[in-house]
């Protein structure tokens, strides 16, 4: 079986579609970090034309940090949150006639939901009202998202990253941090294969706005699929 290659997608303007030919998931910022209706827009005609699965990647709402801040939010309001950018993604997909399959939480929350289990629960809760129907979760092996998604009757992918360093027990190194982001191509495919090997993942992400994304990206999908 071949790991699915997610890409973040969405975030940035001047994007390659280059990423969304190689990425298999297109994970599309839709409002809380990056995003509104008109870059959804061309990343969603982007993804029809090149055949790429649509998923919402959530954010706090917290444009100025792009998200990499976690925000004290309670639950409540962020299933609120949640539930709004996964409707504005929902509607424009529908109006092109596509369908948004998966979830991943962005930055700061996708770490916080997958400690904590209210924030899981308000999460995949807030996507299950604005997507307005089943998907698959996106995110760490064995947390409180993988736990929560169990609970709710949702499937669950879980993840790796070929892009970010990788500290003790396989946590990724924070973005400060010395080895965070894994530029060269090479050594990004190895850490792809060396996940895969694990077999602890379902799909490995590559973030679209990592220096030098598409060679990245264009490696970790060969080396996939010559697994």
């Amino acid at each position: 079986m071949t790991l699915l290659l997610n890409i973040d997608l969405g975030e940035l303007p001047g994007e390659p579609e280059a990423l969304y030919a190689l990425a298999h998931l297109a994970n599309l910022a839709c409002g809380g970090h990056a995003g509104e209706a008109a870059s959804l827009a061309l990343a969603l005609e982007r993804c029809a034309r090149h055949g790429t699965r649509v998923g919402a990647h959530p954010s706090y709402a917290d444009r100025p940090g792009f998200g990499r801040t976690r925000l004290q939010v309670p639950p409540p309001r962020l299933a609120e949150q949640v539930a709004e950018q996964c409707a504005l993604l929902a509607g424009l997909a529908r109006e092109r006639g596509l369908a948004v399959g998966h979830l991943k939480p962005h930055g700061a929350l996708y770490h916080a939901a997958d400690a904590e289990p209210a924030l899981a629960e308000a999460v995949l809760q807030g996507g299950r009202a604005g997507l307005g129907g089943p998907f698959c979760a996106v995110g760490p092996e064995g947390g409180e998202l993988q736990r929560a998604a169990l609970r709710l009757g949702l499937a669950y992918a879980r993840e790796g990253f070929a892009d970010r360093g990788l500290g003790p027990g396989g946590h990724l190194l924070p973005r400060d941090r010395p080895g965070a982001l894994l530029t060269d191509p090479a050594a990004a495919a190895a850490q792809a294969l060396r996940l895969a090997r694990t077999g602890a993942v379902e799909t490995i992400c590559v973030h679209g706005d990592t220096p030098g994304a598409p060679a990245i990206a264009a490696a970790v999908r060969a080396a996939l699929e010559a697994r």
